[in-house]
């Protein structure tokens, strides 16, 4: 069974509660969601945690029956193991809350080269490698793999960003796949994540452009509109990426 497992925290150091802001009418978080959920996946989870700051995700999660796990609040690792566990997963695609832009169609491009090759581990970036723009990151890897990274994982790195262990691979015991490769309509101009106040900016005018009910954002077509705006692509220009380790 497929377990896209969302991981979502009120507790952001550089916008705290982002994940509860609103777009186009609705909390981030379940625009992320939603776009998720249109992907091949057999179960949609969030993953928050136990501390109360984190009770709105829950009362959200609950409202909209949206599968919940929670658990440790820094050991985000031990947390993906266990919400994997609690639902019977054996294939866990992981998704960040911070990305309302998140593409299915990315989505399902790494769970066909996960099945295909057999691998333990397959994604659409690697540390700060990859060929798309950053918001669309997206990770494939087994309930086994997810297991042994966290019966073994030490250092805090390792724990908070859930994968390092597998993919740096330094006792060479996972079958680590490509990292799969954006097509021409995604290149890597663009920032398409939420971490900034800055970031979150430039999602609602994108969400206030594009946005219609009933459907989900065709992130090619914005791509192309931020080819024409380069206001618009300033707004966050300057924001940068915290680094894995």
């Amino acid at each position: 069974m497929i377990a896209a497992i969302i991981q979502a925290r009120m507790s952001s150091t550089r916008l705290p509660g982002k994940v509860m802001l609103d777009l186009a009418g609705e909390p981030l978080l379940y625009r992320v969601v939603e776009r998720v959920r249109r992907a091949e996946c057999s179960e949609v989870v969030v993953a928050t945690s136990v501390d109360a700051s984190d009770d709105p995700v829950a009362e959200l999660c609950n409202e909209r029956g949206i599968k919940l796990y929670r658990g440790a609040l820094d050991d985000v690792l031990d947390r993906y193991a266990r919400a994997a566990q609690a639902f019977s997963a054996d294939t866990i695609i992981r998704i960040t809350s911070d990305c309302p832009l998140i593409d299915p169609d990315i989505i399902d491009r790494c769970i066909e080269a996960y099945r295909g090759g057999h691998y333990d581990y397959v994604s659409s970036c690697r540390g700060n490698e990859s060929t798309f723009p950053r918001g669309l990151d997206v990770e494939a890897f087994s309930r086994k793999a997810l297991e042994k990274a966290a019966s073994e994982a030490k250092e805090p790195y390792e724990r908070e960003h859930v994968t390092p262990y597998i993919w740096e691979n330094k006792k060479n015991i996972f079958s680590i796949g490509p990292v799969i490769e954006a097509l021409q309509k995604y290149r890597r101009n663009y920032r398409l994540t939420v971490d900034y106040p800055e970031d979150y900016s430039l999602m609602q005018k994108i969400y206030q452009q594009f946005y219609r009910p009933g459907n989900i954002i065709h992130v090619p077509d914005v791509l192309s509109f931020l080819d024409t705006k380069p206001e618009w692509v300033a707004l966050n220009a300057n924001c940068t990426q915290k680094p894995v380790q």
